[in-house]
């Protein structure tokens, strides 16, 4: 089983998280929401499996490239 770190894209703060361990996920579907410059902007899988960790809580600041998901495929 391949383990894939999904990471920010931005800096911002941990609006909503939308997914959660042990959840089954599509390409595409959206893990967690960061508002940067009062824009939502979604982390979405880039592949499909099952998320095996959200790696931050809502309301945490975080920063580009930071990892904030593992999704196990």
């Amino acid at each position: 089983m391949a383990r894939l770190e999904i990471k920010s894209e931005v800096n911002g703060i941990i609006w909503k998280i939308e997914a959660a361990p042990g959840s089954r996920v599509s390409e595409g579907d959206t893990l967690v929401i960061i508002e940067s410059m009062k824009m939502e902007i979604a982390v979405s899988s880039p592949v499909s499996g099952t998320v095996g960790e959200i790696l931050v809580t809502e309301e945490q600041p975080v920063a580009q490239g930071q990892a904030v998901a593992v999704v196990e495929t």
